[in-house]
């Protein structure tokens, strides 16, 4: 029996994926430039009251480039939009069909799961292999005398497939080669080179999500030699354990390619840990023996993609705080830098930031070359850029564009000028006085500790009684939410301002739909709920003791 074929698509930031209301549970529907600037915000807000329904269908879109097929979505009043933004990508399809890959831009789903679905995911999670394959990609010389990554070794081989899925198989693994070396064509033997870690997401168009691990390193030897990047297939996510996996990688290729595929066989057959817990596999290597090697996965599942330390390195807390209020208001952002592994770092970081809500637009923490023309979408984004194309990027307007180089001139290149006005005063001092509590030799986990206690309280404090808002008529009933008055409600002028724009977006949108389709069983049980209360006893405990 064969496969339906897949179209895969890229993205760059972890998620879960979320079967359809109609099955009965929990779902943020996937949506591709799904909201348009600010011009579309009131006019937005008025056919939410209007139209649930419409609301939900506002966005719905894909392209599909291996078959040069794009759905505009059902909302015609902003098809103007939709069809430039076609012709836009139509430029660059015929270059993706010539690289036999078929791809979609995507964007992240829901991050938090129901405790049903949380043990079912442990329970696939425990049972799984650590990873699908590794592929091993390096630049080869061609006819034309350019350097184009190439595939030279998969892990494992996959036999017995019929010719479609053959042929979307090697659809898949080319467009791997585009995240490897997003460079393209630019190459050249190399005598130095630093390794560095980077990360990506393949999203299939029925949801199903592969994560990108990648490995880039210069081989030992002597003399020019072209780079190789290891990169691993996973449907699990949890950036800091596959890097410690590419150190023994790299310690392995030092010998030879052969020392590492005993090690990953080993690794494949292991299953993954669950949060909090530690897997040991044994392994071999020449002058060290037989060791234990302990991978151990971190105990917030919701922290393990993230790595904050690069991006509090690369910018000060105030220009952090600036680029989260732009992210807040889902603007397009840029972020431009040498390292691949910073813009990956960076921008995964600055998605976990806005945690409850989930970045519900275009997302590529590593814009191929051959994708440089998604710096033209007239929606949200955040887009990760090599210093090398920042020409190319940079020249469009309305933007937020962030250089986290070393040695930079200035860190904002362009912006709108009101970054700093965004956040209430009162709300945005407290964030900073808790991020104080870090320094620069802060380690991971006192990162993911101190970071997450100083922004999450601000979504507390502007929308944390939304629950109280949400009206049902009946316990089995669909909730309904009282927009109007949820906004009233707030106190504070500023804070009750802010709160007015950000309803308006479509991480706020999608989140309250999901919370209107919450079993009232389950209301009060979620993380963010949990949260909540956790920090409403802590304030009155502290109120006490003042």
């Amino acid at each position: 029996m064969t496969s339906p074929r897949r179209t895969w698509t890229f993205s760059s930031m972890r998620s879960k994926t979320r079967p359809p209301p109609d099955d009965g549970e929990n779902y943020f529907r996937r949506r591709l430039f799904s909201s348009f600037r600010s011009d579309r915000r009131e006019q937005r807000f008025q056919e939410h009251e209007e139209d649930k329904d419409k609301r939900r269908a506002f966005s719905d879109g894909e392209i599909e480039t291996n078959k040069g097929v794009f759905l505009p979505g059902e909302d015609q009043q902003d098809m103007g939009a939709m069809k430039r933004f076609s012709t836009l990508f139509s430029s660059f399809r015929g270059k993706i069909s010539k690289e036999r890959t078929g791809m979609e831009l995507d964007l992240p789903a829901s991050t938090e799961l129901s405790p049903i679905e949380e043990k079912e995911k442990e329970q696939r999670y425990a049972s799984g292999f650590f990873f699908e394959y590794l592929v091993v990609v390096r630049p080869k010389k061609t006819k034309d005398g350019i350097y184009e990554p190439q595939i030279i070794y998969q892990f494992p081989k996959k036999d017995g497939m019929v010719r479609i899925q053959k042929e979307e198989e090697e659809k898949t693994l080319k467009a791997l080669t585009l995240f490897c070396f997003p460079e393209g064509v630019n190459w050249a033997p190399l005598t130095e080179y630093s390794s560095e870690t980077f990360s990506f997401v393949l999203t299939d168009v029925d949801g199903t999500r592969k994560n990108g691990y990648c490995r880039r390193l210069l081989p030992d030897g002597k003399g020019a030699r072209l780079p190789e990047a290891y990169c691993i297939i996973s449907n699990l996510a949890c950036f800091g354990l596959f890097s410690k996996i590419f150190d023994e990688v790299e310690q392995r290729r030092k010998y030879s390619m052969a020392m590492i595929y005993p090690f990953m066989q080993s690794l494949r057959e292991s299953p993954f840990p669950a949060p909090g817990h530690t897997v040991n596999i044994k392994s071999f290597i020449p002058e060290r023996g037989t060791e234990i090697i302990s991978l151990t996965r971190p105990t917030d599942s919701w922290l393990e993609h993230v790595d904050f330390r690069t991006l509090f390195k690369c910018l000060t807390d105030e220009e952090v705080l600036q680029v989260f209020a732009a992210t807040v208001l889902e603007r397009r952002i840029i972020f431009i830098a040498d390292e691949l592994g910073t813009l990956s770092q960076v921008i995964h970081a600055v998605a976990v930031l806005l945690y409850p809500f989930i970045w519900q637009h275009t997302l590529i923490s590593i814009v191929p070359e051959i994708l440089i023309d998604v710096v033209m979408a007239p929606t949200p984004y955040l887009l990760g850029v090599q210093k090398s194309l920042a020409d190319q990027a940079t020249d469009q307007s309305e933007l937020l564009v962030v250089d986290l180089s070393e040695g930079r001139k200035e860190t904002f290149i362009k912006c709108m000028g009101d970054e700093d006005t965004i956040l209430p005063h009162k709300l945005k001092e407290e964030i900073k006085q808790a991020l104080s509590a870090k320094n620069e030799k802060s380690s991971l986990e006192e990162l993911n500790r101190v970071v997450p206690e100083a922004f999450l309280p601000f979504f507390i404090n502007t929308v944390g009684h939304f629950s109280k808002y949400i009206v049902r008529n009946g316990k089995d009933q669909q909730g309904e939410f009282k927009r109007t008055n949820f906004c009233k409600a707030i106190e504070s002028k500023s804070t009750r301002r802010f709160v007015k724009t950000f309803v308006q977006t479509q991480m706020f949108d999608l989140f309250i739909q999901e919370m209107e389709q919450r079993p009232a069983s389950q209301d009060g049980t979620g993380l963010f709920d949990r949260k909540i209360v956790e920090y409403q006893k802590r304030m009155k405990e502290k109120a006490k003791k003042n």
